[in-house]
């Protein structure tokens, strides 16, 4: 069966949720038997979210094959339960690098390049690709930014084109608008979604369902005035409202007949087909809802006015305390903040030092560090995590004084190391290790038991590598590697013998946590919050 299209489009503002709204309707087509994959088209000029300060677009999320990804690749992944890849984010800067590219080459025998019909045919094949080297029954396709914005218009447009090459049975427009309430009138206003629907149809695109935002509930008054104004049915008019956590939204939207009315745009009737299987979906919301323990993790951090730069980081916290039925009170920790009081960990349940780039705040880190592994607090350190956490162990227990990083430093004790220092350009192929990398792990240690397996693969983001040379001396004092690569035999996992719960990965586990499937590491770090419970916070 050919693919089917589903376009996701914003409007009136950004943040909306256009992303999770893709993944719901992903995750519910998917319960329906479908075959389901997700594409984000972000129109800003980067060439992908890789050297994007976090402050400006939240994390950046990894693939398995290592690409730099939008971090609504996340929500796709943890509500899909499947792999992304490259395929699955295009970036206007990557689509403009390509037909650059290829006119550098003589690809276009010398024509006048342009938006139409070279940058919009470079987007539709980028689209076309992903079906190429798997066959989807349905592709959703979410465009980034706002309907509007100067730099939409040629995904748009190309959208457009492919929407008239295609059969119109084959595509599905669904465009997310805001309606808000004015209190001043006491009254839901629909102008700002009929204006965001003009502005989506003289770009050339009609609206096939409209879901509507709201902080709270859209009668049929409202629904049916939109849908006269917009002229979409009004049972196409799919109410939003807000809900406690993002695990509802899908449940909610089945609720109103998102999955329902696109099939239907299709000419497939729901009512024909088996009904979707929610009872491992409602069974995490019912634990999620009903905790039996309260822990207080601090995340030490450098971004933590922008929770979106730990985003995969907290939701791999909510699936695994959610499945053993354990609340988890985030305790957000500026660096500036360790450096001036180490004893702000004092009541935490849990310590965990989060990834990042760069020399500020490290001495912050440190101080996390120290305090969680010598007041034996559950503690783990994620990529510079482990980074800090080896620098901390050399200068406080081991006695190297000047142990550092050659990130920061040329002289004194490598410590960490760049990862091209270790390994030949051959074994490499850049200066990062990125995507999906194999761990060894060593038997009877504290990570085979939690991994339950001898060999497991985790995804990578970084440069820096705990150096190998320090592994006999480090161990004498406590500090083992527990898993290596095992063809590099780089270091992947160290853990400290006699702490309750002390682990450090190169790794980032986080990407690879899903709603239904939790990930052992961080399943393991929230019993053992509970185990060493000594904050106050309770479930009352």
């Amino acid at each position: 069966m050919a693919a089917k299209y589903v376009f996701v489009t914003g409007g009136v503002a950004s943040s909306l949720g256009k992303g999770v709204v893709a993944a719901s309707l992903g995750m519910l087509l998917k319960a329906r038997g479908f075959k389901v994959t997700i594409q984000k088209l972000d129109p800003y000029l980067n060439v992908d979210p890789g050297t994007i300060n976090p402050y400006e677009h939240g994390e950046c999320y990894v693939t398995e094959d290592g690409a730099e990804t939008d971090l609504d690749l996340g929500h796709y992944e943890r509500f899909l339960n499947q792999p992304m890849s490259q395929l699955n984010n295009v970036t206007a800067g990557r689509i403009y690098s390509s037909v650059i590219e290829k006119e550098r080459n003589g690809d276009f025998l010398g024509k006048t390049v342009q938006v139409i019909p070279h940058i919009t045919t470079e987007i539709k094949e980028s689209i076309f690709k992903i079906t190429e080297e798997e066959a989807f029954d349905v592709v959703i396709l979410e465009v980034g930014g706002t309907v509007g914005d100067i730099e939409s218009l040629p995904f748009i447009e190309a959208i457009r084109q492919l929407q008239w090459e295609k059969e119109p049975s084959k595509c599905v427009n669904v465009h997310l608008t805001l309606v808000p309430y004015l209190h001043s009138a006491g009254e839901l206003k629909t102008k700002p979604t009929q204006n965001s629907v003009k502005l989506l149809m003289q770009a050339g695109l009609k609206p096939d369902l409209l879901v509507c935002r709201s902080d709270r509930e859209i009668g049929a008054g409202i629904r049916k005035k939109i849908a006269r104004f917009c002229s979409v049915k009004e049972q196409c008019v799919i109410p939003s409202v807000d809900v406690p956590n993002i695990y509802e939204v899908p449940l909610a939207m089945h609720k109103n007949g998102l999955d329902t009315q696109v099939l239907s745009s299709f000419g497939i009737t729901a009512d024909t087909m088996p009904p979707p299987d929610f009872k491992r979906w409602n069974d995490f919301l019912v634990r999620y809802k009903t905790p039996k323990h309260k822990v207080k993790i601090s995340l030490v951090g450098k971004y933590i006015e922008l929770p979106d730069a730990y985003k995969s980081i907290i939701e791999a916290l909510t699936h695994a305390a959610t499945a053993h039925r354990i609340e988890v009170v985030m305790d957000w920790v500026s660096v500036s903040s360790m450096e001036e009081d180490p004893e702000r960990l004092k009541d935490s349940d849990g310590v965990l030092v989060a990834p990042g780039f760069g020399e500020r705040g490290f001495e912050g880190k440190i101080a996390a560090v120290r305090y969680a592994r010598e007041h034996k607090i559950p503690f783990l350190g994620i990529c510079l995590g482990l980074q800090v956490a080896c620098i901390e162990f050399a200068k406080n227990v081991v006695g190297i004084p000047d142990a550092i990083s050659e990130e920061f430093s040329s002289s004194g004790a490598p410590i960490i190391t760049r990862i091209d220092s270790l390994l030949s350009e051959k074994k490499m192929g850049g200066t990062m290790r990125l995507g999906a990398w194999d761990c060894e792990l060593t038997p009877r240690s504290l990570a085979s038991k939690i991994y339950g397996k001898d060999l497991i693969s985790e995804r990578h983001r970084h440069r820096f590598e705990y150096n190998p040379k320090y592994a006999n001396v480090f161990e004498k004092y406590g500090m083992v590697i527990s898993g290596v690569n095992p063809d590099t035999r780089l270091a992947e996992i160290l853990e400290l013998v006699g702490h309750p719960w002390f682990l450090l990965v190169q790794f980032h586990p986080e990407y690879k946590s899903a709603v239904l499937e939790p990930h052992p590491l961080f399943s393991s770090f929230v019993k053992q919050c509970v185990y060493e419970k000594r904050s106050i916070v309770s479930t009352e």
